[in-house]
């Protein structure tokens, strides 16, 4: 199935009447067509894995193409010019959480681009890189505690930013990194009570972690 093909049967699932509950959550780009994610995951299910189809449903600037990318896309074809120029192109905050757990966290260069887009100023690129942070805190089984130390270090450094959207990565990926052992816990607690004393986003993102890191044991 080609590229035009799967445009339209995206525009087949469409639901116009989605579009405004999905506004009012921030959901949406240049052109949202009103399509699930449950349906996505069924399509992508359908299609199978397609480099060359994943970069033409990027290309198309759809909403919902982008998402569906992420899914069809072989992390073992991707290399780090792409994630860059996709991370550059994120427009919308499902978007960027999408493509960061379907690819980027599976591929040999999430590490490295967790770290360098979380230093970058640009609010969905930032956000894109704490978000690959907590992927890896769930799904990677193999690293031990200290791999996640430079994580930890990231978000003391760069969670003090006052766009919601960046904020609320730099939590979700210290709540997710807390989650991994007592030991990251531990230093997942210290590290929200550090940003506590910080600036207004700090602040913002230390209570928020500590709210859930403190009453819930790692590894639960």
């Amino acid at each position: 199935m080609d590229v035009a093909e799967v445009l339209g049967r995206l525009r087949a699932l469409a639901d116009p009447a989605r579009l405004e509950g999905m506004a009012r959550y921030g959901i949406g780009g240049a052109e949202t067509l009103g399509v699930t994610v449950a349906e996505l995951r069924a399509l992508a299910k359908e299609l199978g894995r397609s480099h060359e189809l994943a970069a033409g449903l990027w290309d198309s600037g759809v909403h919902e193409a982008r998402i569906l990318a992420s899914l069809v896309e072989e992390p073992a074809a991707v290399t780090e010019r792409q994630l860059d120029e996709w991370a550059a192109g994120l427009d919308s905050w499902d978007v960027c959480d999408q493509v960061c757990q379907n690819l980027v966290r599976h591929t040999p260069f999430a590490w490295s681009r967790a770290l360098e887009w979380s230093a970058r100023p640009e609010p969905f690129v930032k956000r894109a890189g704490f978000a690959v942070m907590a992927g890896l805190a769930v799904a990677d089984e193999r690293s031990d505690d200290d791999r996640f130390e430079p994580f930890l270090r990231a978000v003391a450094e760069r969670a003090d930013d006052h766009r919601p959207i960046v904020r609320k990565g730099a939590s979700w990926a210290l709540r997710q990194i807390g989650k991994r052992s007592p030991g990251l816990r531990a230093r997942a607690v210290e590290t929200a009570r550090q940003l506590r004393a910080g600036g207004r986003g700090a602040r913002w993102v230390g209570a928020d972690a500590l709210r859930e890191l403190e009453r819930r044991p790692a590894g639960t």
